[in-house]
């Protein structure tokens, strides 16, 4: 097996995940802008992360999405990548458009997202996201992988 500190983050900075993500889901560092705040809540949920991601939550959502229920969505989830479209941000607030891609069941779905971040004291927290809505591509095992490998789905990313 291979260790997630020797290979790239999943987060798609090009770094090694022990110098990029990781120290932040051990809470050795903070993020310093929303985009890496962002980039780390994918990179936790690709690594089934829950608590990390539960904790970035802006407190006023926190009771509305359990530890047990990102768990949940996370396990049932395969994810493929990370696509950062946009930031910005000042002081208080910033933006991170992005779109992230994951395979559920038989299922290619993509999640594209507006998202809103908050500072809470000096720390970044998700607040929420507008959703813009993208079908769902059922996929069969002799199908091209809509990841873009060029492989057959069940060469590249079926179960």
């Amino acid at each position: 097996m291979v260790s997630l500190n020797t290979t790239l983050c999943p987060c798609g900075s090009e770094q090694n995940y022990a110098d990029c993500c990781k120290p932040l889901h051990l809470l050795v560092k903070k993020a310093k802008t929303p985009e890496q705040l962002m980039r780390s809540r994918y990179s936790a949920y690709v690594t089934k992360h829950a608590k990390y991601i539960y904790q970035t939550y802006a407190s006023e959502k926190r009771a509305e999405n359990s530890i047990d229920e990102i768990k949940d969505f996370a396990n049932s989830c395969r994810f493929v990548n990370l696509e950062v479209i946009r930031s910005s941000h000042d002081e208080n607030k910033g933006h991170v458009e992005f779109k992230a891609s994951y395979f559920y069941q038989n299922l290619f779905c993509q999640l594209h997202e507006y998202s809103l971040f908050i500072k809470e004291g000096n720390t970044w927290r998700y607040l929420n996201g507008t959703i813009f809505p993208i079908a769902d591509i059922r996929v069969s095992r002799n199908d091209k992988c809509p990841c873009s490998s060029n492989k057959k789905y069940k060469k590249c990313h079926g179960e």
